[in-house]
Order: C-alpha cells, then structure tokens, then sequence
C-alpha cells in the first residue's frame, strides 16, 4: 500500500516557475514507478510525466517537454514536478500517482492517486 500527498500547487504568473512535490509513505518505494497527471475542469485526466523506479528513464507529455522536469529522491520517499515557463493553458489539478514496474501514460495502468494540487496560472 502507498500514501501519497501532494504539495507546492498555488497562483502564478504566465512564465513563472513551481516545484511540485509528493511525498510517498511506505518502504517500497523506490521499486515503484511514478507519475503526474492533471486535469483541467470538464476535461479527462492527461499524463504528464513519469519516471521509472531507479529514476533512468523519464518521459513527458509533448505539451510540457522542455519545460517540466520530474526527478526523484528515493532517500526522501518524494517525487519531484519542476515547472518552468508556466502557460495558462497549465492550469489544472495535478495528481501524483505511482505504479509497479515501469511507468505508463495510462490513466488506468496506475493503483495510487494523491488527493492532487491545483495549479494556475495567470495570463
């Protein structure tokens, strides 16, 4: 079983920057592959990056590469989002969630879910 909870969601401008973090309870954490999602009112929840269990593979949604950089502390138990260069269209609730194996852009292949963080940003 795996807890997590999401932080460091607020207000931004257009162009600015936010870190994302999720803490994971549990000792098997690093054998767990991890993720973020979000999603924006009346629409479907959208992959936006994941990364495997030992942190040697990470992937982006085309929409935010190059701006947004997921990374993970095993140590720590947490899951990192960096956001930079933050657009409007980046408003939504961002969910962390975490799977066995390797990552996957499914919505469903996941067991675990945070409670999510809003993010938005400002024009």
């Amino acid at each position: 079983q795996v807890q997590l909870v999401e932080s460091g969601g607020g207000l931004v401008q257009a162009g600015g920057s936010l870190r994302l973090s999720c803490a994971a309870s549990g000792r098997t954490f690093s054998s767990y592959a991890m993720g973020w999602f979000r999603q924006a009112p009346g629409k479907e929840r959208d992959f936006v990056a994941g990364i495997n269990s030992g942190g040697g593979g990470t992937y982006y949604a085309d929409s935010v590469k190059g701006r947004f950089t997921i990374s993970r502390d095993n140590a720590k138990n947490t899951v990192y989002l960096q956001m930079n260069s933050l657009k409007p269209e980046d408003t939504a609730v961002y969910y962390c969630t975490a799977r066995a194996g390797y990552y996957s852009r499914s919505y469903y292949s996941y067991n675990y879910w945070g409670q999510g963080t809003q993010v938005t940003v400002s024009s």
